[in-house]
This record gives structure tokens, C-alpha cells and sequence, in this order.
């Protein structure tokens, strides 16, 4: 029986990539003159998509251009990168209508938490922007690795790894469920049904797969 859904934000609750895309491309484009590293680090980004954006640009500089950036300038890029999010991903027209509706339908029958790459304070702002604050007993993000999130989730809430279950669209995601002891439900990358785990065709089949709470 599942009690406690942990939520991935981008990809899942919001359909945020070309968003974040365009917050990276100009990010990189900051550090880098050379378009094939921009359209590498790009790739990167998106293969990485749950992984914080302070991970990222550190990969940027110290792996990809070979050069030393202070956790200040990291900072300072991510906080521009945070203004570009919070005025552009405010509109409606990014959530995903499907999950948006299942969460107003099922939220007061589990436990929800949102775990989710992206910076903290912007998450929260997001949500509640979106009306969506309400569904969940917390809304946590980066600079926190995801895999701690929801380590400190189950310890500070007592919940049983056996009824707790991940959904997100990434492998970090795929990765906080594993070490975690926890099953995890991919959805809106069709690259993780080539694992052996559940895979969420559509939220609208969701509640036969997924018991509610009944204490």
C-alpha cells in the first residue's frame, strides 16, 4: 500500500524544459564563446534534468571549460538564472494538466512532498504562485541533494519505505528513490521504461496501481 508520493517538479508537475534551456544557453554563453561547448553543456543539462542547477554550473566551468569559479559566482549566476524562472515559469501554460489534476484529486488521501532539483526558494514561490502550495506538507529543493531530501523526508516524518513510493522523469530521481529503499514511477521520459520499474503511461490509470491511505 502507498501512503507518501515523493513529486519531482520539472518534467512532471511542470513542463519547464525549454524554460530551463534557455536559462543554461545563456549561462554557458556567459562563460564560453565556443557554441559547441553551449550545445554540449545543454545536453548535459538535460540528461542530467534533476540535478541542481548549482551542480551544473560547476560542471560547466570546472569540467567542460577547465577553469576555477567561486561558490560566490556560482551563486550570483544561479540567483540570475532563478530571475529568468520565476518570470517566465508563472504561467498556467506550463503545468501539466494530467498530474495537475490527479494531485487536486488525491491530495488529501497521501502524503505529498515535492522534491525537486531546483533552487528552494524558487520552488516555493512556483507553487504558490500556481496555486499548488496547498497539495503538498513540504516543498523542498536544491541546493540539497535530491538523494538527501528524501532521506530526511522519511526520517523526520517516520514514513515506511515499503509505502512510499518517487515519481519523477529523470535517473537522479530514479537514483534518491534506489538509495533510499523506495519504488520509483517514471513518467514523461519514455528512455526510463527500459529499466525495470513502474512506468506512468497516464495519471488518468494511476489509482489502480496505487492504493489510498486508509490511517
Amino acid at each position: 500500500m502507498t501512503k507518501t508520493i515523493f513529486w519531482d517538479f520539472d518534467g512532471v508537475i511542470i513542463d519547464s524544459m525549454a524554460v530551463r534551456d534557455i536559462g543554461f544557453d545563456l549561462i554557458a554563453k556567459q562563460a564560453t564563446n565556443s557554441q559547441k561547448i553551449v550545445d554540449e553543456f545543454i545536453t548535459y543539462h538535460r540528461y542530467n534534468a534533476g540535478l541542481s542547477r548549482f551542480v551544473k554550473i560547476k560542471y560547466l566551468y570546472e569540467e567542460m571549460l577547465h577553469s576555477t569559479i567561486t561558490q560566490q559566482r556560482i551563486d550570483e549566476l544561479a540567483n540570475e538564472f532563478s530571475i529568468l524562472m520565476k518570470e517566465k515559469l508563472v504561467d498556467e501554460k506550463y503545468l501539466i494538466s494530467q498530474t495537475v489534476e490527479f494531485i487536486e484529486k488525491n491530495y488529501q488521501d497521501y502524503n505529498f512532498h515535492i522534491v525537486s532539483g531546483s533552487e528552494e526558494k524558487e520552488l516555493n514561490f512556483l507553487c504558490k504562485e500556481l496555486g499548488l502550495s496547498k497539495y503538498f506538507k513540504t516543498i523542498e529543493g536544491s541546493p540539497t541533494h535530491k538523494n538527501d531530501l528524501v532521506k530526511d523526508i522519511l526520517e523526520k516524518y517516520n514514513y515506511s519505505s515499503k509505502e512510499s513510493i518517487l515519481i519523477g522523469d529523470s535517473m537522479t530521481d530514479y537514483n534518491a528513490a534506489r538509495v533510499n529503499g523506495i519504488k520509483f514511477y517514471g513518467f514523461n521520459n519514455k528512455n526510463l521504461k527500459e529499466l525495470s520499474f513502474y512506468y506512468i503511461n497516464s495519471f488518468k490509470g494511476l489509482e489502480i496501481t496505487i492504493m489510498k491511505r486508509t490511517s
